[in-house]
């Protein structure tokens, strides 16, 4: 087991091999975290070692008093979240309106689905969706939060997760996840 304490003070000192240490144990981890937010390997990939720049460039001011693969989670999203802004293919998508929606009528659909296929689903959100729902409900930013990080109104990333929540219900009671791209512009 590594001794991540360690690991940190090594890093600090500018120690490649404790360097390269920390990068291993956390990549590929990060760059599934990446890819969620990302539409390709390509792009996860970039964002991953734009990431572990800023890492390695703010370690000093990680505070060991959490976890640290949680601080170079949030690392990432933030990455990931900037890497989407700056680039014209995802920046339509972030383009919120400020619309409301009505909650989701069936709050706990009756569906059975492994991980994976759920995982694969919401890679084919909306870029805008797919990146609120992420960060609402696998990354557990409040919606507030969320606001505050994308620019947007606290009902506005409501209301997109609520989208993005029905789309994925209706995709997931339907069975129909095959033309979901065509279909809804993703």
């Amino acid at each position: 087991m590594v001794n991540e304490q360690q690991l940190v003070k090594d890093c600090l000192k500018n120690k490649l091999i404790a360097q390269k240490q920390l990068y291993e144990l956390y990549a590929e981890r990060m760059l599934g975290v990446c890819f969620r937010y990302t539409k390709n390997l390509n792009d996860a990939e970039e964002v991953l070692q734009i990431g572990f720049i800023k890492v390695f460039r703010n370690l000093h001011q990680y505070r060991q008093e959490g976890e640290l693969g949680a601080w170079i989670r949030r690392i990432m999203v933030t990455s990931a979240l900037n890497y989407l802004k700056r680039k014209p293919q995802y920046q339509l998508d972030l383009a919120f309106e400020d619309t409301y929606l009505h909650p989701v009528e069936r709050d706990t659909p009756d569906i059975t689905v492994n991980t994976k296929d759920l995982l694969q689903l919401i890679t084919q959100l909306p870029t805008g969706y797919q990146t609120i729902f992420n960060l609402y409900a696998v990354e557990g930013y409040t919606h507030a939060e969320i606001g505050q990080m994308l620019g947007i109104k606290e009902a506005t990333s409501r209301s997109q997760y609520a989208r993005a929540r029905a789309l994925l219900i209706n995709w997931l009671e339907n069975k129909s996840g095959n033309n979901i791209k065509s279909q809804y512009g993703g």
